[in-house]
């Protein structure tokens, strides 16, 4: 067993229009430190026995069988416009297939040089992994990341396609440095123990205790215009040479909520439309008084979250919380909203379901009414992870909705395609609406 820390393995694998290899790549600078660097753990004893975990770790590998592992189906954009029926359709295929291609002998996992990527069935947020990998001559592989590539692997022999710069670096990148800062590759043979460590966006890379990558943005190949998804699955990638994988390893790192509003000012908020000002802030709150304010939009776009917030509506307040949503169009539906509402008043009474409080609108009704009266403060809690939205009303749940049942809407309704965007408050000029103690939790 090796004396250092067991590591985790990255790929390229070439889909159909998906990831090419580039002309040889030129020198590139390391990342600028433009953000906290987030530092490696202290180094982990390694376990006595192969596939072991070492303290605080979890195997992904559990060197007998393919438990815990998947075919793969598609890329992340196209599974999310697949119904439920159809995704559980095609995962059956992928896992058929993957099956005649991805073995375990002797407690390695060996790739036979065919089919595609070998997949977790769980997805991961921020996480430190270990892999140990090993390839033939001409072996060209990779580690996806939250479903995007990739940790390149490859035989540093291949000098016309420009590997000589060595395994780790992050190959799609286009704005960020997709270079390793050295060459720290056993001979082609031998194994490699990969170390990754992925917060937010930035990954760190040890390759054989070497640091290959320090705290780089690693670019969302699928969405370029989309910042790094902020969950995903793992992916070994196929390339169609022969791969072996062991020692797999993952510590997840949960992530702190952190405040969307900082109850000064408007600092991390934009107004969309409507009279300049119009948004205001005082005591702790936000809050319109009465003017045509248009809506108030987050300056970042977030993709899986849970929002907590509170809010107060005046007698007849009509309101919304925009999720997902982009800045051009109608928020409502070239993203999503969830209905904000005095559900009591009179005005209101012959509202169709899907439009009262908490509702998603035009989309899934509310399970039951759970509102507070007008000019009191309510507490709403809303996540939304994949296709997959739930909606918590003054501690009751009241939604939880697969937004794939809804496609038939597509038409009017295009946001419901959409994988992130924009977090926004709807105003339709009454005087009295307020927000406050505004959280969110990137999932």
């Amino acid at each position: 067993m090796k004396q250092a820390i067991i590591a985790l393995v990255v790929s390229c694998f070439l889909l159909t229009g998906g990831c090419k290899k580039a002309d040889k790549p030129q020198p590139q600078p390391a990342a600028p430190s433009d953000s906290q660097p987030q530092p490696i753990t202290a180094p982990v004893a390694a376990p006595n026995a192969e596939n072991t975990p070492p303290q605080g770790f979890t195997a992904l590998f559990n060197g007998q069988d393919l438990t815990g592992w998947k075919g793969l189906v598609a890329d992340p954009p196209t599974r999310t416009k697949m119904t439920a029926e159809e995704l559980a359709k095609a995962q059956a295929e992928a896992d058929e297939a993957m099956r005649t291609h991805w073995k375990v002998v002797d407690g390695t996992l060996e790739f036979d040089g065919h089919g595609s990527h070998l997949c977790t069935v769980k997805d991961y947020a921020d996480f430190e992994m270990f892999v140990d990998w090993k390839i033939e001559a001409g072996g060209d592989s990779g580690i996806y990341l939250r479903g995007s590539p990739q940790v390149q692997i490859w035989d540093t022999a291949l000098t016309n396609v420009g590997a000589q710069v060595g395994s780790g670096g992050f190959y799609n990148n286009q704005k960020n440095p997709s270079q390793p800062l050295k060459v720290a590759d056993n001979p082609v043979g031998q194994w490699n123990t990969f170390r990754i460590l992925m917060i937010g966006d930035r990954a760190t890379v040890h390759l054989n205790d070497q640091l290959v990558v320090d705290n780089t943005v690693m670019e969302n190949y699928w969405e370029r215009d989309k910042p790094m998804y902020s969950s995903g699955q793992i992916e070994l990638q196929s390339h169609g040479t022969k791969l072996y994988f062991k020692n797999i390893y993952i510590r997840e790192i949960p992530r702190a909520a952190k405040s969307l509003f900082n109850g000064q000012d408007l600092t991390g908020w934009e107004q969309v439309g409507g009279e300049p000002g119009a948004w205001q802030v005082a005591d702790g709150t936000l809050y319109n008084e009465g003017s045509s304010g248009g809506w108030l939009s987050t300056v970042d776009q977030y993709t899986n979250f849970k929002l907590e917030l509170e809010f107060m509506v005046p007698p007849g307040g009509n309101s919304g919380v925009f999720i997902r949503t982009p800045r051009e169009g109608n928020p409502a539906y070239a993203g999503s909203e969830i209905q904000v509402l005095d559900d009591y008043a009179d005005q209101y009474k012959d509202l169709k379901p899907w439009q009262f409080c908490g509702s998603v609108y035009a989309v899934q009704a509310p399970s039951k009414q759970v509102t507070k009266p007008a000019n009191e403060w309510q507490k709403m809690v809303i996540e939304c992870v994949g296709v997959n939205v739930k909606v918590t009303l003054n501690d009751t749940q009241i939604i939880d909705v697969n937004l794939n049942d809804h496609f038939d809407k597509i038409a009017e309704h295009p946001g419901l395609q959409r994988t992130g965007g924009y977090i926004g408050f709807q105003h339709h000029g009454e005087k009295g609406l307020k927000y406050r103690n505004i959280r969110i939790t990137e999932m």
